[in-house]
Parts: C-alpha cells; sequence; structure tokens
C-alpha cells in the first residue's frame, strides 16, 4: 500500500491517536482521581508517583499495586468508582488541546485513514464523544475492553492498524505519556509527542520521536 501522506518529510500510511492527554489535556484530572482513590485503600502516593507508576489498562495497574488482595469484583468496582469519579469531575470543564480539531479535519480532507486507540475504559471514550465533535473522525475506536495487554504492549496499535487495513510500522502515533511513546516504539511506528503531561526531557534516547510540540497549532500533514 502506498504511503498516503507526508509529516515532517516523512511518508506514513495512517494517524493512530492516543486519547487522554493527547485530544484533550485531562490527565492531572486522572492523576488527582488515582491519588484520591489510592488513598482510600491505605495507598498514599504523590502526584509525581502517580505519574511514573500509573499507566495502562486499569486491572493491569491494580493487578500491580495491590497483586492478589483484590478480587476481581473489587478491581472492577475500584475502577468504576474512580473512573466515574473522573468523568463527574471533568464534565464541566472538558476541553480539546489547541489546534486539534483544525488538524483532523485537515487529516479528513486529505483521505488519511485515522483510528483512537487509548488506554482509557469505553465509559471514557464515550463521556468525551458526548461533549467533543470527534467521532466524525474515528471510523475505528480501540478501548481498554478490545485489548488484554495494555502499553507498553503495541496491542492497540496493532489492532487500530489491522482495522484500518495497513501495517502498524507505517503509521504516525500521536501519544502524550513515556509509556505510550514505549507502546509506539514497540510496534516500530514513529511517534508525536503532545506535551500536555510529559516533559520532552522524559523521552531522551527515543528516536522513534519525530515532534514534540505542546498543541496542534503549528502541525500540518500534506
Amino acid at each position: 500500500m502506498a504511503a498516503c501522506f507526508n509529516f515532517q518529510g516523512k511518508t506514513y500510511d495512517a494517524l493512530l491517536f492516543d486519547m487522554d492527554g493527547t485530544l484533550i489535556d485531562n490527565m492531572m484530572v486522572h492523576h488527582e482521581a488515582w491519588r484520591i482513590a489510592l488513598a482510600e485503600k491505605g495507598m498514599h502516593m504523590s502526584i509525581e508517583q502517580v505519574k511514573d507508576e500509573i499507566h495502562g489498562v486499569n486491572h493491569e495497574i491494580l493487578q500491580r499495586l495491590f497483586g492478589d488482595s483484590f478480587t476481581l469484583e473489587d478491581a472492577q468496582q475500584f475502577s468504576w468508582d474512580k473512573e466515574a469519579a473522573y468523568r463527574r469531575v471533568y464534565a464541566d470543564d472538558i476541553v480539546l488541546i489547541p489546534g486539534v480539531e483544525v488538524f483532523l479535519k485537515a487529516a479528513q480532507d486529505l483521505s488519511v485513514p485515522m483510528a483512537l486507540a487509548t488506554a482509557a475504559p469505553v465509559e471514557n471514550v464515550d463521556f468525551v464523544f458526548e461533549h467533543l465533535d470527534l467521532k466524525p473522525y474515528f471510523p475505528v475506536i480501540k478501548h481498554a475492553g478490545d485489548v488484554q495487554r495494555g502499553k507498553p504492549d503495541p496491542q492497540v496499535f496493532e489492532m487500530a492498524a489491522v482495522s484500518l487495513g495497513v501495517a502498524v510500522e507505517n503509521c504516525l502515533v500521536f501519544e502524550d505519556s513515556v509509556t505510550g511513546a514505549h507502546a509506539a516504539a514497540n510496534a516500530g511506528a514513529d511517534a508525536v509527542i503532545i506535551t500536555s503531561t510529559h516533559q520532552q526531557q522524559e523521552f531522551a534516547g527515543m528516536e522513534h520521536v519525530v515532534v514534540f510540540a505542546d498543541d496542534y497549532l503549528g502541525l500540518s500533514l500534506s
């Protein structure tokens, strides 16, 4: 399949987008929700610790933190309560990162295939799409409920690429987290990092990152 668009002098077949911290600037809300929820279970972490250690899909996070002390039902209830609290807190403040919609519209006008590939649960994806007009841009959506392995495993990117009918290594991934950047590298894909949550120096040595950007205002495709 011929590459269909150019970005920063390289050619790609499709765009794969993370959601939290990449399309919407919500990661600090998530971090605070995790900090509070964990404190209620007796695990006290700073925001910096949460940023460093809380990544991937929820059941994997809870397994790492609590081992077998959580039953499956406990983990599901914990995840549900935490995500519901996040949606309540964020509902009035949800907003796209500057330039996102213009960038997506330009990609759509160029007939660039696009997919959402997120570790968020489907309830959070629905929450975002209900508040923001993003659905027309993403014919393919993959979320936590679709995968068995969370980032940095590349499974969610691989599944999204297959659904688009392209090779994952020919996709350009948009991410905000170090873990997401590692997932892109493990997929063999280049990445654009939106620095909404992490600073550029935290991605040292990641040669597959082609651009760091605060937002989408200076980004363009051809």
